[in-house]
């Protein structure tokens, strides 16, 4: 494994067909030598976390549904959540799992009574994108996916339906031009 993509996002390519991954940005929450874990930010769907997890509601970033974060246990609710400016910096625990200062894992099983006040945002998801040893290594260099950073937005944007083009437009060089890139180019 070569540097942890931790942080990061990953943007599919236009080679990447999985219909689980087509068009997707992808944010690194763990990589190491043994795996990797992300979620996928910009699938919504149309459940209300109100029905799913009425007592988390207070953080939530607009908007307000449950997101698909990716293939695997798709019954589990994941939490990513932004700490509080005066937060950062929070350690592990049995409810928290650091992504970077400000950014983490929440387990939703916690009180949200003694987790809310941390929190500035809170987005849930579905599932989780996961990738065994040296899987996300070989994806990334066989051009699946750019690897790409994260703007402090990206994780919460309340119009994620865009973030695989915004991401793209956003970058310097050939990557900005697959922004445009038709979904079907034979359709061209």
């Amino acid at each position: 494994m070569g540097t942890s993509l931790g942080g990061k996002l990953l943007v599919a390519g236009p080679r990447l067909v999985d219909p689980n991954f087509v068009r997707t940005v992808v944010f690194i929450c763990r990589h190491d030598e043994d795996g990797a874990l992300g979620l996928v930010l910009n699938r919504p769907t149309g459940i209300p976390v109100t029905d799913a997890l009425p007592d988390w509601v207070e953080a939530l970033a607009p908007p307000n549904v449950v997101f698909l974060g990716g293939p695997v246990q798709p019954e589990m609710a994941v939490g990513l959540a932004a700490l509080a400016p005066e937060r950062t910096g929070r350690p592990e625990s049995e409810a928290w799992t650091p992504v970077d200062d400000r950014l983490g894992l929440l387990n939703l099983s916690a009180s949200p009574a003694e987790e809310l006040g941390a929190l500035e945002r809170l987005r849930v998801f579905a599932g989780y994108a996961g990738w065994a040893a040296g899987q996300l290594d070989f994806e990334v260099s066989s051009s699946d996916w750019w690897v790409l950073p994260a703007a402090a937005e990206d994780p919460f944007t309340a119009a994620p339906g865009g973030l695989w083009r915004r991401v793209l437009r956003r970058q310097r060089g050939p990557v900005a031009l697959f922004a445009d890139f038709p979904e079907d180019p034979s359709l061209n």
